[in-house]
């Protein structure tokens, strides 16, 4: 939702893990990082740095906090660009862990050799953070970082306060004023010493707009402990924006000069920017990933970015309302609401349009002034897939050989820990957008959402990592080494809420439910049509969950020996096993989604293979997974559950018509999917004895027909010459 956002805020302090003693160094020669060190996101550069090796910032929001317990001299670290650019990689300091100010923005870093760069932190300073705030294009490297303690305890410490809320140096506060009239700005101007006189040489007022302020009171001595008031009267002598810096010159040890930035509001109102951004450009289109920049106008100092999905943006922002990401004006979202010129929303789906558009604005909280006319707009079409064209060329269903060759082509892949799940497929995939700067995750089973603050934490939320394919029905055992790679291969975990669905399903199988013992939302739990236990996810998943756990039989089998064919008996206690016609079956009746191939194609760019399942649901046709052997008659008999008398399909191959005969079949729809199981044509009926379809428009190859009544499905491959 929308908010008023008040301008100045009183944080508390934030303690987010245990302090570092300064100086306090760090060169990422092993993974166990320093006391007071936190990274979010990042990985190992393993054979560069300046010494080897390296934290590697590699997406948007990877992180290393660094805490320490007293004031800090210089920052010293080393950075590398690795085809870096237009994005935006950030130093950043805080007192409390909660307000961050900038000490270092990069948009360009030299990609020669590691490049020493050194910072002076504020002496109040307790955290400083490396963020990669918004990526474009390449990674950054980072290493050799050292923190060196400050000299000696200063006898004397400005502090400056605005109505009773601490002032960090270069803050901006912003408050507004009729037309002509005087508004007194009061301020505390505090000496923290406790042996020493803090002198105040001056205080100076400058900037575009410093006529609109004057100073009221001065004097020159603070005893220690001690404060004064000041008082700055503003005038505004126009309606919007009125800029001014204030300038306080002291014998402070660290903070000579203390620099407070005064946005002055003439009326209701920041000035409203003259032109908008321009040149919005998609320099990232993938199935799974949208990145896009523009041109900065003159005359703004943020940009709210919106988008909608599949149509137009017609909405536009209220003036004197902040919006933060996730909330939405009217059906479009916010992408963010900032001084940035880069963007990357989450949750991208392939095959799918998306409609951006970004207003200008001026001011802050009450006082915000957005730019509503003619705002820069631009949609991107994302790719149906990722995948490489001849990824599959030597995989051929006719031969004898099928099974070994599919498994030769997927088995070998790179391996992600387990454990590092959260932040590769959550934070950087899975997790969505939602009102006041939350996210929200979808537990895949029963279709339940958790609405939570980033970082995301598995205990808070509730929510676990579940592998479809039952860790204890691996014939590895890697319960007790959960780094093996088929414990933690991300094409079957998926996240699911722990309690009321992912320790439900336990180690059974998959299955309908007949009689149903529980449920959770979506998701049920019972006996099947034989009397077994069986789970049986919600409908959306049953075709996901499906081919991971195919993906899982196929990728992993032989390896050291193993037979990863669906077991018989699963455990003493649950005396049956997975049934794998219900997988198939599923396979077909829950095709691929735009959102599991941009999972697909995203998973292939971290691990480097794919689920061929998700590609090519017909490959699933012609493996039995329980012996693990080939079919060579593929899907023809076992995916048709009507009998062939009651539909009949001729003539096949076909040119343009094809009829289907229909025996005591109504109600019902008819669809034709590609290879892909991507919907072509469809068209429903009612009572007709014979149905005649026109598919000429659609090119020459393999699909299938697809009729579906209320009672059954009916699925038959079709041939355009």
């Amino acid at each position: 939702m929308s908010k008023i956002i008040f301008c100045l805020i009183l944080f508390t302090n934030n303690q987010l893990f245990s302090q570092a003693n300064l100086p306090t160094s760090c060169d990422f020669s092993t993974s166990q990082l320093p006391l007071g060190w936190n990274e979010i996101g990042t990985t190992t550069y393993s054979s560069s740095g300046n010494t080897i090796s390296a934290l590697k910032f590699d997406n948007t929001n990877d992180k290393l906090t660094i805490q320490f317990s007293s004031s800090p001299g210089n920052l010293n670290y080393y950075l590398k660009g690795n085809s870096f650019s237009l994005g935006t990689f950030q130093v950043e300091e805080s007192v409390n862990g909660s307000v961050w100010t900038m000490l270092h923005s990069f948009i360009d870093v030299p990609s020669d050799s590691y490049t020493l760069f050194t910072d002076s932190p504020n002496s109040n300073s307790r955290f400083i953070r490396f963020n990669y705030k918004n990526k474009v294009n390449g990674n950054i490297g980072l290493d050799d970082v050292q923190i060196d303690i400050a000299g000696p305890t200063p006898q004397q410490e400005i502090n400056v306060q605005f109505q009773s809320q601490n002032l960090d140096s270069k803050q901006i506060i912003s408050q507004n004023s009729p037309l002509l009239v005087t508004l007194p700005l009061k301020f505390d101007i505090q000496n923290l010493g406790t042996l020493s006189d803090l002198t105040i040489s001056s205080i100076e007022v400058s900037g575009v707009n410093a006529s609109d302020f004057s100073i009221q009171s001065t004097f020159s001595i603070i005893p220690s402990a001690q404060k004064s008031e000041f008082i700055l009267n503003f005038t505004p002598s126009a309606l919007g924006s009125r800029i001014c810096k204030l300038s306080i010159f002291s014998n402070d040890y660290d903070e000579g000069v203390y620099e407070i930035n005064i946005y002055g509001i003439g009326g209701d109102l920041a000035t409203e920017p003259v032109s908008q951004p321009t040149n919005l450009l998609f320099s990232t289109i993938k199935s799974f990933r949208v990145s896009g920049s523009f041109t900065k106008s003159n005359d703004a100092e943020g940009y709210l970015i919106l988008r909608k999905d599949k149509n137009d943006i017609l909405e536009v922002p209220k003036d004197g309302v902040v919006y933060e990401r996730g909330d939405r004006i009217g059906e479009s979202q916010v992408v963010s609401s900032s001084e940035y010129t880069n963007f990357s929303p989450n949750y991208i789906e392939a095959n799918s349009n998306y409609h951006f558009a970004i207003f200008a604005y001026n001011g802050y909280g009450l006082y915000r002034n957005y730019l509503t006319n003619s705002p820069l707009i631009g949609a991107v079409t994302t790719p149906i897939t990722m995948m490489k064209p001849y990824y599959y060329t030597s995989i051929l269903t006719e031969s004898d050989n099928f099974s070994s060759e599919l498994h030769n082509l997927i088995s070998s892949h790179k391996s992600y820990a387990y454990s590092d799940y959260a932040q590769n497929m959550i934070a950087k995939f899975e997790m969505r957008d939602t009102v006041d700067n939350h996210r929200v995750l979808t537990c895949v089973y029963s279709g339940g959402n958790k609405i939570y603050s980033e970082p995301f934490d598995w205990n808070k939320t509730g929510f676990s990592r579940e592998h479809s394919y039952c860790h204890n029905w691996m014939p590895s055992n890697p319960a007790n080494n959960p780094e093996r790679p088929e414990y933690e291969d991300y094409h079957h975990l998926f996240p699911t809420n722990q309690i009321n669905a992912n320790e439900v399903r336990s180690n059974y199988p998959l299955g309908k439910v007949i009689f149903s013992l529980s449920s959770y939302l979506d998701s049920k739990f019972g006996f099947n049509a034989k009397g077994e236990l069986v789970f049986e996810p919600r409908d959306s998943h049953k075709g996901d969950a499906a081919r991971a756990i195919l993906y899982m039989a196929i990728c992993y089998n032989g390896i050291e020996g193993n037979n990863w064919g669906l077991k018989k008996i699963i455990s003493p206690t649950i005396q049956y096993g997975q049934d794998q016609e219900i997988l198939k079956e599923w396979n077909f009746q829950d095709p691929p989604s735009n959102w599991e191939i941009a999972r697909n194609d995203y998973i292939d760019s971290l691990q480097g293979n794919r689920n061929p399942f998700i590609d090519r649901p017909d490959f699933a046709c012609f493996i039995d997974f329980n012996s693990m052997t080939y079919l060579k008659n593929g899907c023809s008999s076992s995916l048709n559950e009507v009998d062939t008398e009651n539909v009949k399909v001729f003539p096949n191959p076909f040119n343009e018509e094809i009829i289907i005969e229909l025996n005591d079949i109504e109600n019902s729809e008819v669809q034709v999917l590609d290879l892909n199981s991507r919907l072509i044509f469809n068209t429903s009926f009612e009572s007709e004895k014979f149905l005649k379809l026109n598919l000429a428009n659609i090119q020459s190859g393999i699909y299938y027909l697809k009729v579906i009544s209320q009672e059954s499905i009916f699925i038959q491959k079709i041939v355009k010459k």
